[in-house]
């Protein structure tokens, strides 16, 4: 915070505590930090400034009715769907994102305090014609720092900015809280705390969605992940921490050495060796204990990396891959994490130990004598272990070829018993050990050349040099002290070095297998058009002779077929038309129903939806709107509660209605004998690990989860198939009376 800021705050609050009046609005707080809904825009980009978030552009998009649709303009339908998607879309214009975020009543004030920067939304007050929100940057056990609408930071009472929040819940209880207090008795004094007390017993378990956390995408550049994460302060810490602890070593090696080469003991010199040793035990822990908390932060941003990059990937790309090849990459990335941190931290520590080494030789008898052998000898070393890594490089693969086999095989394994005779179960089995035996038996060669040369000859190295310098020169004993010191830190960071070699060149080979899904994070998407984010309310009265859905000479070719699996493909579909597609098998039904759902991106031609073009809507939005249930080998079924793979595409956690929802449609499709089997009803674990569901099951859980999706267009890709009569007709009721545009693919 800057001075300017810190006076403004400082005289506004010497003029409250003055007057004891400022100008507020009815929910309490100063009407300089409460922002219009159509203002999100300027919010999220003063916000942004003032928590030191990079921003992609300075415009921030605002409605404006003369451009837009005024039945679709956001300011005439405030929604808490609707603010939600505009609060989407104007944190990805400035290149951020936005979290929702909740809390009860008792967990307000934790909540407040350790939030930012984020925007808070404030209960709707009599008179308002659009929602307002608080911008946080920084919370705080008292105050908190709000952003004004002039852009400044405004320092205000925690427990204000709470009452806020939850005007509404406490206004609603005020009266009978005041009826209490006053048949109690309670003085003028205490009435504040007693009031809080009595508002925390009766609004505490109360939930509500009170705003959302701003923050950069995992998409970002890494560098400014870790600056938000707050990662550069503890990175100093264990550089600054660590460059201390060496020097400590260093001086107190060299009081002792001094003692012992001069040949006399002195107590002084003993009681500063066991000074400067027992101060460096706590700044070790300390060291420690920030390589941990780096380590943790470090591989939260990793992992969420990977998670949103696998999103981004090409479903094509992947589709040729089995489980175990999947599997292998998930192995690989936990190496990275695990081991990259690890390892990596250590030989950061090992070469500042080395170039430690090489100011204490040069200091030393000989000069830069020793510094040059040890620069050799480190040389030498990194061509040992270039060697090692060209083995590991064939090691890796036929390692991960065995992870890939093996999984299959498992998977596969009932197919195995029923085909393959007993006799040749083992036979390819046995040849790739046989080869991963002599490729580990190599490898396990050079490791231990790796292990005794490195370190064991340096200290050869660096003796001889000793020795060299002895004998052309006069040396003084503090002088011999602080060579021998030099040889053995070297010797020390050698060891250190050699002994997490394995580890680096580990996560070296598994960030091969890892890397792809790392940069899919980076991979460009088109930013949506300012109005393609809020959904036309009006469209359910639109007439029938708009159609909905548009497809325009649409071309698709797979990449390993020369002609097109579409050409020249035009479809339209109007709001309430239920439309059957059939076809042969290979016919291109599928394809074109991924391509209509946004999974897939044509060659050519064009799509619309609500004449909005599927690149200015952008694929959140399109995806919303149009929801495809895959043919049931692609679709799956997470481990968790029923409750989370129904409702997983509509909204999580859930509000007691959608649960409510959930179940009443559970019941439509024909599942309320199985939500009655289950013991813990519509939140019993399903899934791999949990309860075991039936093909038919598993397609109404599929469609189910579609419809409560809520979506204008849904396709039905052969969800029927898997349901004998009965549960048929009684699903396909369902789906005509709640899909308000449906498109089935079948068979003939």
């Amino acid at each position: 915070m800057s001075v300017r800021t810190l006076q403004n705050n400082f005289s506004r609050l010497v003029d409250m505590a003055r007057t004891g009046h400022v100008e507020t609005q009815p929910h309490g707080l100063p009407a300089n930090v409460s922002w219009p809904a159509s203002e999100i825009g300027e919010a999220l980009k003063y916000l942004a400034q003032k928590s030191g978030l990079p921003i992609t552009q300075d415009s921030t998009p605002r409605p404006q009715l003369d451009k837009m649709d005024k039945n679709a303009s956001p300011a005439m339908a405030w929604s808490s769907e609707a603010l939600e998607r505009w609060m989407t879309l104007c944190a990805g214009s400035l290149g951020l994102e936005v979290e929702p975020v909740q809390s009860t009543y008792a967990e307000a004030n934790h909540f407040i305090s350790g939030m930012g920067p984020a925007l808070l939304s404030l209960p709707p007050a009599a008179g308002e014609r659009e929602p307002r929100l608080v911008a946080l940057v920084k919370g705080g056990p008292w105050w908190v720092n709000l952003v004004a609408r002039d852009g400044s930071i405004q320092l205000v009472r925690r427990d204000h900015v709470r009452n806020a929040l939850w005007a509404d819940a406490i206004g609603a209880q005020r009266q009978s809280v005041e009826q209490v207090l006053e048949r109690a008795h309670i003085t003028d004094e205490r009435r504040p705390r007693v009031q809080q007390a009595i508002l925390q017993e009766m609004l505490g378990a109360k939930v509500r969605q009170n705003g959302w956390l701003v923050r950069l995408p995992p998409s970002a550049a890494l560098w400014g992940q870790v600056q938000q994460a707050g990662l550069l302060g503890a990175m100093g810490v264990l550089i600054g921490g660590y460059w201390a602890q060496l020097l400590l070593t260093i001086g107190a090696w060299w009081m002792i050495g001094q003692s012992v080469l001069e040949g006399h003991f002195e107590w002084g010199w003993l009681l500063g060796w066991l000074l400067l040793l027992f101060t460096t035990a706590p700044l070790q822990a300390w060291v420690n204990l920030t390589q941990s908390e780096l380590a943790v932060g470090i591989g939260a941003i990793f992992k969420q990396r990977l998670l949103y990059g696998v999103m981004r990937l090409d479903p094509e790309e992947i589709r040729h891959q089995g489980v175990g090849q999947f599997l292998g990459r998930v192995l690989a990335s936990d190496t990275v994490e695990q081991m990259g941190l690890a390892s990596g931290f250590v030989a950061l520590l090992a070469l500042f130990q080395l170039a430690a080494a090489v100011l204490i030789l040069a200091a030393g008898v000989g000069g830069w004598l020793l510094a040059l052998l040890l620069t050799l000898w480190v040389g030498i070393s990194m061509g040992i272990g270039w060697f090692y890594l060209r083995r590991s490089q064939a090691w890796i693969v036929v390692y991960r070829e065995m992870t890939h086999d093996l999984v299959e095989r498992m998977v596969g394994h009932r197919t195995r018993l029923a085909q393959e005779e007993r006799r040749h179960w083992h036979d390819v089995e046995d040849q790739s050990l046989a080869h991963y035996l002599r490729l580990q038996q190599d490898l396990d060669q050079i490791e231990s050349q790796l292990k005794v040369i490195v370190p064991r000859g340096w200290m050869l190295v660096g003796i001889g040099g000793l020795v060299y310098a002895l004998l052309s020169a006069h040396p003084t004993s503090a002088q011999v002290a602080i060579s021998l010191g030099g040889i053995l830190f070297a010797y020390q960071a050698f060891t250190t070095i050699v002994l997490g070699f394995k580890s680096i060149v580990n996560v070296q080979l598994a960030w091969r297998e890892i890397r792809v899904i790392f940069h899919a994070a980076t991979l460009p998407q088109p930013k949506p058009h300012l109005g393609a984010l809020w959904r036309p309310e009006h469209a359910n009265n639109a007439p029938h002779t708009a159609p909905i859905l548009t497809a325009r000479d649409v071309e698709f070719r797979y990449q390993s077929l020369s002609r097109p699996i579409l050409q020249a493909c035009n479809l339209e579909i109007y709001r309430g038309e239920q439309v059957l597609l059939e076809g042969p098998s290979g016919g291109g039904k599928s394809t074109l129903a991924t391509i209509l759902a946004g999974l897939r991106a044509p060659q050519s031609g064009l799509l619309l939806l609500h004449n909005v073009d599927q690149q200015s809507m952008g694929e959140a939005a399109w995806r919303k709107y149009v929801v495809m249930v895959p043919q049931f080998h692609e679709n799956y079924i997470f481990t968790g509660t029923l409750a989370f793979n129904l409702l997983m595409g509509r909204r999580w956690p859930p509000s007691p209605q959608d649960v409510s929802e959930a179940e009443l449609l559970c019941r439509e499709l024909g599942l309320g004998e199985l939500l009655e089997r289950m013991p813990a009803g519509i939140q019993q674990m399903v899934g791999e690990s949990g309860w075991q569901l039936s093909h038919g099951e598993r397609s109404r859980i599929f469609i189910a989860r579609a419809l409560l999706q809520e979506a204008d267009v849904l396709i039905l890709d052969e969800s029927f198939g898997a349901l004998d009569p009965k549960n048929l007709e009684r699903a396909l009721q369902c789906v005509l009376k709640r899909a308000p545009t449906l498109v089935v693919i079948a068979h003939p």
